[in-house]
């Protein structure tokens, strides 16, 4: 998903995700709840593509599909995310 065409409801659902994720790492380690994360946006994902078949062969027909959009979709919005932390490492983690 490039930034054009985002709008500002998209950052404002982005960052209440994230609140949360924060919040729910002061009491459990960050990679249980990348792992929880990981696993709603599956698990949400899937509802989405559930919801809009018409049936479970038609969602079956169209498991690849999917599949390649939501993968090469989550691999653009990680690799743009892991560049801005490099490019901004100091700032963003200063506090360590």
């Amino acid at each position: 998903m490039s930034e054009n065409g985002i709008d500002a409801a998209f950052w404002e659902r982005a960052d209440a995700i994230i609140r949360l994720a924060n919040e729910q790492g002061t009491k459990a380690p960050n990679s249980n709840v990348s792992a929880s994360l990981l696993y709603a946006a599956a698990r949400f994902n899937a509802f989405i593509v559930a919801n809009g078949a018409s049936s479970a062969d038609s969602m079956q027909k169209d498991k690849e599909d999917a599949l390649r959009y939501f993968t090469e979709e989550y691999r653009k919005m990680l690799s743009q995310n892991l560049d801005d932390y490099v490019a901004n490492f100091a700032t963003y983690l200063e506090k360590r």
